[in-house]
């Protein structure tokens, strides 16, 4: 009941036209007249989440159970709300946007669909919260700071189903900061996982990073990983129980990789790098080794799906990462997650039908249909497990990942000390420092605090 409370006070917020990244065509024309309220929207220094909130914990008997029908009867005048979403998903956006206005003939809506980057969201909301979108997608590693600059809305209630109960637990998680949850999860396909072709390995091969590289070395070719690359390296300290993690304070940084172990994974990657079926390689390298076929196997993520069938035609295939060998036994290699989000601004008017819209923009269906149109991976618990999902070599090598991936969250003094670090193991440490020097001095980079 509270929750219903809730939604139907927030769809007293009403509407204020914000400025986006970038300008379309809006979704449906809607007179110029100021829209009216039936009840005073909350003042702009106490978003409409938290007056509400005041009021949910008075316990007050609602008066309807229906809280569409409750943010339908308190609207007067056009529903005007701005959307932002990536260039790549700009169609598919206004084509979910045109079916939610067609659920609800009685409102008018003036919504306007702008173009602006998951990866830049942050860096562009944060210059103006007041003025940015009223929903926005960005990507799951920005969402401390926009929590902490006030520019998310908190998902305290729902209309059409329970945003937390739905979608799979790591991308819950991602979208939670302080045991609040801030935004709707859209997307889970931003991970890493294993590409490699059937022609060379089995799938019991796979299982192992020693096995493979054997295979490959005596093929003569290669299996490939972005070592010198933070977002990579991780997966070898944290599948040995080391971690790295952005402090409390969302800035610093706490890690560990130089702790009792951390030497043991030191070795294993000079190893690695050392290995005559390993080589080390960037998205293009990788590309340009599958397409030449000198690079059999590699470590990366959807995005180098097309590039992967394309090389290996009825041979492509993608599976989980390997186990690796420290200090003689065997570690599942880890990998870091990512989530693409849908915010909602606590700074519009229309608080309510943003969340309704965000809501419709991520629900089932639309996961589903994002996946058909886009090849982005839901985040949608049954949406994960559609037949065509499944059916997706990378997307499932993804998912069967998602139980050894957790969400990035680092600060900005962990990528430069990481590449470092990583850079001396694919050179083979050329000045031979002792590792336990070598990892004492990239930890205190990466926890040097920020100023």
């Amino acid at each position: 009941m509270k929750k219903k409370l809730l939604a139907m006070l927030l769809s007293t917020a009403m509407v204020a036209t914000l400025a986006g990244c970038g300008s379309a065509s809006p979704a449906a024309e809607a007179p110029a007249a100021e829209p009216a309220a039936t009840e005073e929207a909350a003042p702009a220094e106490e978003p409409a989440a938290e007056a509400a909130e005041e009021v949910v914990e008075a316990d007050v008997a609602v008066a309807s159970d229906d809280a569409i029908g409750n943010l339908i009867a308190a609207t007067e005048g056009p529903v005007t709300l701005t959307v932002w979403a990536s260039e790549l998903q700009q169609d598919f956006t206004q084509e979910l946007i045109d079916k939610f206005t067609e659920q609800y003939p009685e409102v008018t809506f003036n919504i306007t669909l702008g173009a602006c980057s998951e990866s830049e969201a942050k860096d562009t909301v944060l210059a103006d919260v007041e003025a940015a979108a009223d929903v926005y997608a960005f990507a799951d590693d920005q969402i401390n700071e926009l929590v902490k600059a006030g520019a998310l809305q908190e998902v305290a209630a729902s209309y059409t189903y329970d945003v937390a109960g739905e979608n799979l637990a790591g991308a819950v998680n991602a979208a939670t900061v302080g045991g609040k949850l801030y935004a709707y999860p859209m997307t889970a396909s931003n991970g890493y996982f294993m590409f490699y072709s059937s022609e060379y390995f089995t799938e019991d091969q796979v299982k192992d990073l020693d096995t493979m590289m054997q295979v490959a070395a005596d093929a003569g070719k290669k299996i490939s990983m972005d070592v010198a690359n933070g977002w990579y390296i991780y997966s070898f300290f944290k599948g040995a129980g080391l971690d790295v993690a952005q402090a409390d304070d969302q800035g610093n940084n706490t890690c560990d990789w130089n702790a009792a172990g951390g030497t043991d994974v030191a070795q294993a990657l000079l190893d690695i790098c050392a290995n005559p079926g390993f080589q080390q390689a960037k998205d293009e390298e990788f590309q340009t080794g599958i397409a030449e076929g000198t690079i059999i196997a590699g470590v990366s993520g959807t995005w180098d799906a097309e590039a992967a069938a394309a090389a290996w035609g009825d041979n492509y295939a993608a599976c989980k990462l390997p186990t690796y060998t420290v200090a003689g036994e065997q570690k599942q290699m880890s990998s870091y997650s990512g989530y693409k989000l849908i915010g909602v601004n606590p700074h519009s008017k229309f608080v309510g039908w943003a969340m309704l819209l965000s809501e419709y923009l991520t629900n089932e269906t639309s996961q589903v249909a994002r996946f058909s149109a886009t090849q982005e991976g839901p985040a949608n618990s049954k949406a994960s497990q559609a037949e065509a999902v499944l059916a997706n070599p990378a997307i499932a090598a993804l998912a069967a990942q998602a139980e050894f991936a957790t969400p990035q969250r680092v600060g900005g003094n962990f990528w430069a000390p990481a590449e470092t670090l990583g850079n001396i193991f694919v050179s083979g440490n050329p000045d031979a420092t002792d590792l336990q020097e070598l990892l004492d001095t990239a930890v205190d980079g990466i926890t040097a605090p920020v100023e």
